[in-house]
């Protein structure tokens, strides 16, 4: 008989990789606080993709001193009268920090278009800047690794909807949500769009599919360690299913690999 998903022999499983894979993290934010290296994780996707849950599983036993999570809120009048990533900069990591943004400048290529929260022109403003801004901070060196986790359309919609019915999940709720499906083409074509203007070679795109969340927490974490190089490091803990993580190349969409 085929094992259900969720099998408590499926989550046992799930707990030791997990495990695992947090003593190896902590071993890399070791490596990371004795030589000053700065880790920054940009992690992005669809409301409901998972976005909060990898990040608690990244950071969970991560010294709290030298780990930050940011997400920010909408700008002030002030901010939106500023260089659009002028606000970001004062939350870049220092020597010995990983900082991981759940949202970033990337708003501005995904959620800020589609609901009309920007200007034709602002968005081709970003376009302009958005590599060479990332590039002076790979140079200037900064670790940078960007994460975009994707999700099918009727995945989004049941997240979505278990998220309205559980008391726990209510802090997640805003009316952006409630317009996420409808506007389900527009996000995808901004999504694109966003892959084929800022992935370059310094900080390329990491896809991540997401519509199994442990399996997309288990392998974002591999490829993480597979990124940053420490020494000791399990070269078997540093293996991503390159099925599941895998680097935008221009044939992704076309391939099928991305939601429609």
């Amino acid at each position: 008989m085929a094992k259900k998903k969720g099998d408590s022999k499926d989550n046992d499983d799930y707990d030791e990789q997990l495990y695992e894979l947090h003593v190896e993290l902590v071993r890399l934010q070791r490596h990371v606080i004795e030589s000053g290296e700065r880790v920054l994780i940009v992690v992005e996707g669809r409301d409901g993709a998972g976005k909060d849950g990898t990040i608690k599983r990244i950071i969970e036993h991560l010294s709290p001193r030298e780990t930050r999570v940011v997400a920010l809120a909408k700008p002030s009048d002030r901010e939106q009268s500023q260089w659009y990533f002028q606000r970001f900069i004062a939350h870049l990591p220092a020597a010995s920090e990983v900082v991981i943004f759940n949202r970033s400048w990337y708003n501005r290529a995904g959620v800020e278009p589609v609901m009309g929260f920007c200007s034709p022109g602002e968005v081709e403003d970003f376009f302009r800047s958005v590599i060479a801004f990332e590039a002076m901070l790979v140079r200037s060196g900064i670790r940078l690794l960007k994460y975009y986790l994707d999700i099918d359309k009727e995945e989004q919609k049941k997240r979505l909807a278990e998220r309205r019915r559980d008391p726990l999940k209510q802090w997640k709720l805003s009316p952006i949500d409630a317009v996420a499906i409808k506007k389900w083409p527009a996000y995808s074509q901004a999504r694109d769009a966003m892959f084929r203007r800022s992935h370059h070679a310094l900080a390329p795109w990491r896809i991540v599919q997401a519509d199994d969340k442990k399996t997309a927490r288990l392998n974002v974490i591999r490829d993480i360690l597979s990124a940053v190089r420490f020494p000791g490091r399990a070269a078997r803990l540093a293996r991503p299913d390159r099925k599941i993580v895998f680097p935008y190349y221009d044939g992704a969409i076309e391939d099928g690999r991305l939601a429609p």
